[in-house]
């Protein structure tokens, strides 16, 4: 496969994916947007350009990752995450293991400073539907073995390359053969009412948010519907660099 995936490729590849739970052949359609995730809009980046997915949890950074682009269209955008890549991450006190086990008011006020460290997560597609509150990922294990999706619910910030995710906790697993589970859900309702995160209004827009996507998975609609679930990088696409120091450290 060569480096630069057309449309047209990639539409067939998505036509002729398998379905893991049930073998049928389906077609995307496109998730809660609607629609179908091909038409590239206007003169967007093309495949293999490199982004920067920034997550933020309670308004501080937590890790700037490169991710190379698949696919943009109207309907949303596919993104490529590897394990291994350079990025950068939060230098967190010692004995802490995590940015979200910080209270918001035990932290500097112009936030942690960043230290350079690899991805340690394994192989990631990420789909990002258009105007939604979520991003569903395929995960894979060893040998590229599709293990599953997981469903994060956020809130996102487009500034050029770089994509500013605000972490909203509670996400869901969802195994391959569809069944769900939610995860995070006390420590989502422990943060509900602090204004770093999210009102009690809003935390039920947040759930009503992954209960659609669970619906989704249920019916094994797309993104659910076996489509990517066998998919490989182009052999020419690199590790991405690191790149230079994130613009910021608050959201």
């Amino acid at each position: 496969m060569s480096e630069d995936l057309d449309a047209g490729m990639i539409n067939r590849m998505k036509a002729g994916k398998r379905d893991v739970a049930t073998n049928d052949t389906r077609l995307d359609t496109g998730g809660l947007t609607g629609g179908r995730t091909g038409g590239r809009a206007g003169t967007e980046p093309g495949p293999g350009q490199i982004l920067h997915w920034n997550f933020f949890i309670g308004g501080h950074l937590s890790a700037s990752v490169p991710v190379r682009l698949v696919e943009r269209t109207t309907a949303g955008q596919l993104l490529w995450m590897e394990t291994g890549t350079p990025m950068w991450r939060t230098a967190l006190p010692r004995g802490t293991t995590h940015l979200r086990d910080i209270a918001p008011h035990e932290r500097p006020a112009d936030g942690y400073p960043v230290v350079p460290d690899r991805w340690p997560m394994g192989n990631a597609l990420f789909y990002l539907p258009t105007g939604a509150a979520h991003s569903v990922l395929w995960l894979f294990g060893r040998r590229q073995k599709f293990c599953g999706w997981y469903v994060n619910l956020e809130r996102r910030l487009h500034h050029g390359d770089d994509i500013d995710i605000a972490d909203h906790e509670l996400d869901l697993n969802v195994a391959p053969d569809r069944t769900w589970r939610w995860k995070d859900e006390q420590s989502f309702a422990e943060k509900t009412g602090h204004p770093a995160y999210w009102t009690a209004e809003e935390a039920v827009a947040i759930r009503s948010e992954g209960d659609a996507v669970a619906r989704l998975a249920e019916a094994g609609t797309f993104p659910f519907d076996g489509s990517w679930c066998d998919f490989k990088p182009p052999s020419a696409w690199t590790t991405p660099p690191r790149p230079p120091n994130p613009r910021r450290s608050l959201l």
